[in-house]
């Protein structure tokens, strides 16, 4: 079940968010804190996988939770629903281009929105989780986004991607800015002079007027053919790189024009010119309704250490090299910046750990146990030692770090009761394939 923290003390926010997740109930679990502190608690201890943190109420500091979660990115990522009391301030917070921020509501949208949000949370529940939850079975993974015209359809999808990319390390902090402009800028021109059929000339005309784009949107999709029109993001994450399209249902455009045109200053028509100088091979069909593009992803490396971690020692390791021996005391414990680590136990390698396995020796340190096996380095890596005692200390400063090392183990474990669940499963039927 997915917690949602609401941050608020306006009954109306609060109303709708009971309502809206009382059809999901099974699901999603709302807490509501009228209190900042409160609010900051909770999202320490629970890690609350949403966050609805209401810029109407005036005893909510929302700027100091803000601050709170940029200050730990490392746990509190991803998953802010943000309501704001004018679509002033929704363009202030949408200028900040928080990568936390699922989206963006104004009071009276946020009302008219959220039940269909949660609707779209609950279809979508694995981009939610959070660091170090994902399993990621065969290391690659495809699917489809269906959207409306909706331009939250659009922030919301782009948000799921970037979010899951970067909280799985496929992507670092510049892959996930790239990532992000790419598909808001594609989606964007898929939505607008794709199916919206908006051209360029009417899009300057409109913007030069000191008019909101969105209203040009919304006037277009009165039209219930337009209306009707569907984008389609089709993508692969692969184990090297990771491939996005995009699809409308417009009557494509002339993109060879434009595609190698100057970088100007013009009020838009830059962002198929940005997107192609933020990610690789940028490439349209011919009728240019299809855009697709490659993004390479991270390999063996953390994309984001994590702040309490940083003033200890990093050690650098070669090929072959021990990182430490079975039956040997456990006085440390190690997180993982880079590289891969064979895992031997009486001399047979049992498994390779990666940046994304997070810890080396946790089980050892929690057990106040010795070594289980003997960890070797496979190639060039970086890990940072941290003491026994130390770390027991930063778990007294920032207890949150020791519930997400627990729930990290706890997941480990639901997934390998599963596997020998399916391996139990498979013997079986060989069992009974061979008559016995």
């Amino acid at each position: 079940m997915k917690k949602i923290l609401v941050a608020s003390t306006n009954p109306d926010v609060n109303e709708t968010v009971r309502n809206g997740c009382a059809k999901f109930a099974e699901y999603f679990d709302p807490m509501f804190c009228p209190d900042t502190d409160e609010a900051l608690s909770y999202i320490d201890y629970e890690l609350p996988e949403v966050k609805v943190l209401d810029f109407t109420s005036d005893d909510i500091d929302t700027n100091r939770i803000l601050s709170a979660i940029h200050s730990d990115p490392w746990l509190h990522n991803g998953g802010i629903i943000a309501v704001v009391p004018n679509p002033a301030k929704a363009e202030e917070i949408e200028a900040m281009k928080d990568p936390n921020i699922l989206i963006v509501q104004t009071l009276y949208t946020f009302k008219q929105n959220f039940e269909r949000l949660v609707r779209i949370l609950w279809s979508n529940q694995k981009f939610l989780f959070n660091r170090g939850m994902q399993d990621r079975v065969g290391g690659q993974e495809q699917g489809d986004f269906i959207c409306g015209n909706d331009p939250m359809d659009i922030r919301l999808y782009t948000s799921f991607l970037v979010n899951y990319l970067f909280c799985s390390n496929r992507i670092s902090d510049d892959g996930r800015y790239a990532l992000q402009t790419t598909l808001m800028e594609l989606l964007t021109n898929a939505l607008e002079h794709g199916n919206c059929g908006i051209t360029y000339e009417e899009k300057s005309e409109w913007l030069e007027q000191g008019k909101n784009i969105l209203d040009l949107i919304a006037e277009k999709r009165k039209n219930p053919e337009v209306d009707k029109k569907k984008i389609k993001i089709n993508y692969f994450i692969g184990k090297d790189v990771s491939h996005f399209t995009i699809i409308d249902e417009g009557k494509g455009f002339d993109w060879k024009s434009r595609i190698n045109v100057d970088f100007t200053e013009a009020t838009h028509g830059r962002g198929m010119i940005l997107s192609k100088s933020l990610v690789s091979d940028l490439r349209y069909n011919d009728k240019g309704n299809e855009v697709s593009f490659d993004l390479n992803n991270l390999k063996n490396a953390s994309n984001n250490v994590p702040g309490i971690m940083i003033p200890f020692k990093t050690i650098s390791y070669g090929p072959r090299d021990i990182v430490c021996k079975q039956n040997e005391p456990s006085n440390e414990l190690y997180f993982i910046i880079s590289g891969r680590y064979g895992v031997y136990v009486d001399g047979k390698l049992i498994s390779v750990l990666t940046p994304n396995d997070i810890f080396i020796g946790e089980m050892a340190f929690l057990l106040n146990d010795r070594r289980s096996a003997t960890i070797m380095s496979a190639g060039d890596g970086k890990l940072i030692k941290i003491p026994k005692v130390s770390f027991l200390n930063l778990i007294r400063k920032n207890p949150h770090y020791g519930i997400f090392l627990s729930k990290l183990l706890a997941q480990r474990v639901l997934r390998q009761n599963a596997k020998t669940i399916e391996l139990s499963e498979e013997l079986k039927d060989l069992k009974n394939q061979l008559g016995e």
